[in-house]
């Protein structure tokens, strides 16, 4: 791979190439994505989407503060920019060409890193990390299971995989009437924002990180492989002609998500009282002994002042161990051959490991993370019952007056029933993953009539 084509700022639509020595310096391409991220709809919705522990929650604290989706991204993208600057630095002084031809600047990594970090969780669904596995459920054993006969393989892989990051991509790129190229970012910010670039089949075709899950559903297919071909990523024999081996900046995506949920969940759940603090703070000391300074760390009388201190610096411990994989591996990442997430090789991962183990336990398992994940489940299944029913009759020409009033309330780019039955199951999947989870407890009591 190369540098110059990773870091395009082309958009959809571009007829001539843009040039990054061209660029206003007040307001560049790659910050144009952030912003155009933060201002959209879709990651607005974050606010109420439940990261890992829901809200309201009791467990008889008084530090009532617990991370969503939103929150959660801001923090990510501020992570991925000190990634993104500190490896940019580094790359540039490698590749001097990048700044005397191009005009490229550290900052600039950091602009994409953030940008694309800011977008990483815009397609989950509600209620946590079981959201996707709901929608899938309901396709493979649930009601939806009846489609399969009339959907091609890859279409009903693309369903019962359902995955947030393909509908991620879906989002910032889907054109609307008026409205082409969805938010039209940067070639560059969505080749770092795509973390798994294959499509759903074949699927884990090995144990390569690129490989894990996929990236884009059949109905961004043309436009992801545009994309990708625009960019130079390397394409991926392990799945030939529909996967490529990841754009570099995407490790140093997945590492400030990785940092962030294992450091900030892991906050989370000592100020909500499910990880004793004692016993939390020890495990933070073993990652950051070898920099922590003992005199001021035993100077704070207050225990959040401690947990503060000790988070800020676990981050920035984190930070500058996954720059130092990323540097020492740049050569076998640009090929291809790095396979695993830089965390993984860093030589804090025995560090991180019993952190996310201790979370696991305490945390994911919670009763109230599991009651939530459980309301979940009925309430998507529900609502991809009973919106999926009323289109599929309207397509074949007998809706009841019922399904008519059920189309009716639903947004109007999700009313098509002249398209085909793989994108109107899709685009319903889409919806329901775009509800807040407050959004999606009221329709679902609506429709249930247990609010009027």
């Amino acid at each position: 791979m190369n540098w110059e084509r990773l870091l395009s700022l082309k958009r959809h639509g571009d007829t001539a190439k843009r040039l990054r020595k061209e660029q206003n310096e007040t307001r560049l391409g790659f910050e144009v994505d952030y912003d155009r991220i933060i201002f959209s709809s879709a990651f607005r919705s974050l606010q109420d989407k439940t990261q890992v522990i829901p809200m309201p929650i009791s467990v008889g604290s008084n530090k009532d503060f617990v991370h969503t989706r939103l929150t959660h991204s801001l923090e990510v993208s501020v992570v991925g920019r000190s990634l993104g600057r500190i490896a940019g630095q580094q790359i540039l002084t490698k590749y001097p060409s990048l700044v005397e031809v191009h005009g490229y600047h550290f900052n600039d990594f950091g602009a994409i890193v953030a940008a694309a970090a800011l977008a990483h969780d815009i397609g989950n669904p509600p209620f946590g990390h079981s959201g996707e596995k709901a929608i899938g459920n309901f396709f493979k054993h649930g009601a939806g299971a009846k489609y399969r006969e009339v959907l091609s393989t890859e279409e009903y892989q693309d369903l019962i995989d359902f995955e947030g990051n393909a509908n991620g991509f879906k989002l910032l790129t889907e054109s609307r009437g008026g409205v082409p190229g969805g938010l039209r970012l940067s070639y560059a910010t969505l080749g770092a924002f795509m973390k798994y670039p294959k499509a759903s089949l074949p699927k884990k075709p090995s144990k390569h990180i690129a490989d894990k899950k996929f990236g884009y559903f059949q109905s961004e297919k043309d436009f992801f492989m545009e994309v990708a071909n625009e960019i130079g990523l390397l394409s991926n024999p392990n799945n030939p002609g529909t996967g490529f081996f990841r754009h570099p900046l995407t490790y140093l995506v997945e590492a400030a998500d990785d940092i962030c949920y294992t450091i900030i969940d892991f906050e989370d759940g000592i100020n909500l009282g499910l990880v004793p603090e004692e016993y939390a703070l020890e495990y933070l000391i073993n990652l950051v002994k070898a920099n922590i300074n003992t005199k001021k760390y035993n100077a704070m009388t207050n225990s959040s002042d401690r947990l503060s201190y000790l988070r800020a610096l676990a981050i920035n411990t984190l930070i500058q161990d996954a720059v130092d994989v990323f540097v020492q591996n740049e050569d076998k990442i640009m090929q291809g051959g790095f396979d695993a997430a830089l965390l993984d090789k860093g030589k804090y991962q025995a560090q991180v490991e019993d952190i996310i183990k201790l979370s696991v336990d305490k945390i994911y398992q919670s009763s109230e993370v599991v009651d939530k994940e459980l309301a979940g489940y009925r309430i998507i299944s529900d609502l991809l019952g009973i919106y999926t029913s009323a289109l599929i009759n309207a397509k074949q020409g007998h809706a009841t007056n019922y399904d008519k009033l059920l189309i009716k309330s639903l947004p109007e780019i999700y009313r098509d029933t002249e398209t085909s039955i793989y994108k109107i199951l899709l685009d319903t999947s889409c919806f329901v993953a775009s509800l807040s989870d407050s959004a999606a407890v009221h329709i679902h009591d609506k429709l249930t009539g247990r609010k009027v």
